[in-house]
């Protein structure tokens, strides 16, 4: 019974959007402090794709549970994405081969940054409501 409120599909899609966030402020971080660097090329990290393709795919084969409301996760989908790191090797942003944009940088590890929060706090309202049922009376 634990096993089935602890390992519910939504909260484990938002765990691993914050472990690709938490991969994407590294990844940030290493291009912006080679922005300097000669030849250097950036990466990125993939995930929100990948994670969007699984679902999809989950919503086309026929599932044998019936999902009650159209915003419920699919069940039993195979295994899940996880984040990958992408060299971005086809452009160039200066004359030394470099191709780190700081503003760019500066701005995804922004918009990252508010990503990781709103999954934190949508998970802690999950537990934060589990907790409430428990210690109800």
């Amino acid at each position: 019974m634990l096993g089935h409120i602890l390992e519910n599909p939504v909260v484990g899609a938002m765990q691993r959007g914050m472990e690709a966030a938490s991969l994407r402020q590294e990844v940030i971080s290493h291009n912006i402090a080679n922005v300097n660097t000669p030849y250097f090329k950036k990466s990125d990290v993939v995930f929100e794709e990948l994670l969007a393709k699984e679902l999809d795919a989950a919503n086309s084969n026929e599932m044998p549970l019936i999902r009650t409301h159209d915003r419920h996760m699919p069940v039993g989908v195979g295994k899940p994405v996880v984040a990958t790191i992408e060299r971005q090797d086809t452009s160039t942003m200066r004359v030394d081969g470099n191709n780190v944009d700081i503003d760019i940088e500066m701005a995804s590890l922004s918009k990252n940054n508010l990503y990781y929060n709103a999954l934190a706090r949508q998970i802690g309202g999950y537990f934060q409501g589990l907790r409430s049922v428990m210690t109800s009376q």
